[in-house]
């Protein structure tokens, strides 16, 4: 089971025009053991608009990952 642990960062770079296609790339940056079979993961998060020269968005998503 996973849970949404939070942001580090967050950029904002572009607005999203209504109707644009968006996709996200993620990039594992770190996985922390926490013990009890808890997982920290940090992934870079990078929001690109089709067509767009820049990205809308970098951030930094934590997440906890609990393994049996």
């Amino acid at each position: 089971m996973g849970v949404n642990y939070g942001f580090d960062k967050v950029r904002f770079l572009a607005p999203v025009p209504s109707g644009a296609r968006v996709r996200a790339r993620f990039k594992l940056l770190a996985a922390e053991d926490k013990g009890g079979g808890r997982w920290l993961l940090k992934h870079e998060v990078t929001v690109e608009i089709e067509g767009g020269d820049k990205p809308a968005l970098i951030a930094e998503w934590l997440g906890m990952q609990m393994v049996g």
